[in-house]
């Protein structure tokens, strides 16, 4: 058994058939865009965490600073 239930020797008839379609040097191009959208994505996502754990600090301070202020009102 292959993946997902797939033989290996049907895979590898699915990699020669579509090599002949497309060619060597299309696949290569592919593959490099399929990369670089990966990598792209990668880097979206770690901004992204990174851009909410900055947002949680925010809030944080914010919500310590207001009970700070409320205490020295009383």
């Amino acid at each position: 058994m292959g993946i997902g239930g797939v033989s290996i020797g049907s895979l590898l008839i699915v990699l020669v058939i579509v090599m002949l379609l497309f060619g060597t040097k299309r696949l290569r191009t592919v593959g490099s865009d399929l990369g670089g959208a990966l990598s792209g994505f990668r880097k979206a996502v770690k901004d992204s965490e990174e851009a909410r754990h900055e947002l949680t600090l925010d809030v944080t301070a914010t919500e310590a600073g207001r009970r700070a202020n409320e205490h020295t009102h009383s």
